[in-house]
């Protein structure tokens, strides 16, 4: 038989009633749970006397939630320990928790030792992880029924969890804005988009010392022809960016929650009448997302445009056939890579 040994200790005996060193073990044992056959570790004493196998209590009831924790995965369902780890993240009772969801006042409890939750609670309980707002929400209607201190407990707990997962947020509402666009390619030119990319691309430009002033306008031109330069060169994009055409030339869709992205080194510069955006990345840094050959093509847009100033990059940009054969204010198609200037 196939078994770990986990631990050994002199102690009675169960199965043979003798006193001698038992060993506590792992076997691997199938089980049917709900008409699904499933495997998963079970916790076994084992007596060399005997050559057999027996559990206490403990163990029983353990097996049976590592039986069931099997089916929950094997189901694609939250395990006993992630619905605990939910609960620990927002630092809320079992009964609370309840409360907050409008469940029976057990049902957490049970869910956490013993019972298997439905498909629906189990989409509840993954939205209640993913999604602090919505943890919010729920808590505010909640309200008259937690002690004042509970209540403000877990909104703080909840609020700094929000704070953390702006980003995250940040990119679902640009995500959603590009869904639109994903059957066509030649918008997109050929490039999910991957905002990892983008903020990469923006690092890598804000880090160059061979470019000057690199404002707003100016980056959006500099992304613009980084994508359509590798369009040109390889077929393909860089970062899945679609770009519009704008009075200053090309600008991203979304350009303006693309630059408040997390890791994006913007600074909010005052004018006098009006605020400008400064990017500028100082000290030994990576790009993790691009490849080599991504940063060879960041490192021609640098090396022709770099040192251009605003009116210049824009000028230059109103040249390209791609922005003068396409409407304002329309998106660029990535057809006219050909003809760029570099």
């Amino acid at each position: 038989m196939d078994m770990k040994i986990i631990k050994k200790e002199k102690r009675l005996c169960t199965c043979c009633m003798e006193e001698h060193e038992v060993k506590t073990v792992l076997v691997k044992d199938r089980a049917t749970f709900k008409n699904l056959k499933v495997d998963y570790d079970a916790s076994y004493l084992y007596c060399d006397a005997a050559d057999e196998l027996y559990m206490d209590g403990q163990q029983m009831q353990e097996n049976d939630m590592r039986l069931k924790d099997a089916y929950r995965r094997a189901e694609g369902l939250l395990t006993s320990a992630e619905i605990s780890g939910i609960r620990a993240k927002y630092g809320i009772s079992q009964s609370d928790f309840c409360t907050l969801l409008g469940w029976g006042g057990k049902t957490i409890t049970r869910y956490e030792s013993h019972q298997v939750q439905d498909k629906a609670h189990d989409t509840i309980l993954k939205k209640i992880d993913q999604d602090p707002e919505w943890f919010l929400s729920l808590l505010n209607n909640a309200k008259s029924n937690l002690s004042a201190e509970s209540y403000q407990k877990y909104f703080d707990t909840a609020t700094a969890l929000y704070e953390k997962a702006q980003d995250s947020y940040m990119r679902k509402a640009i995500e959603a804005i590009y869904a639109g666009f994903q059957g066509n390619q030649i918008f997109h030119g050929n490039t999910e988009l991957s905002l990892d990319k983008v903020v990469d691309v923006i690092r890598y430009f804000a880090a160059s010392a061979q470019i000057t002033d690199l404002y707003k306008v100016k980056l959006m031109k500099l992304m613009w022809y980084a994508d359509a330069l590798s369009y040109k060169n390889r077929g393909f994009a860089i970062t899945g960016l679609i770009y519009q055409a704008l009075p200053m030339g090309a600008v991203p869709v979304g350009h303006n929650s693309i630059i408040d992205l997390k890791d994006v080194p913007c600074e909010e510069v005052d004018m006098g009448e009006t605020n400008a955006y400064h990017f500028s990345l100082k000290g030994a840094v990576a790009f993790p997302s691009l490849s080599d050959a991504d940063k060879n093509i960041l490192d021609a847009v640098i090396c022709k445009l770099g040192k251009m100033t605003k009116k210049e990059i824009i000028s230059f940009m109103h040249r390209e056939k791609a922005y003068i054969e396409t409407a304002p204010r329309d998106v660029i198609p990535f057809k006219y890579a050909d003809t760029l200037q570099i």
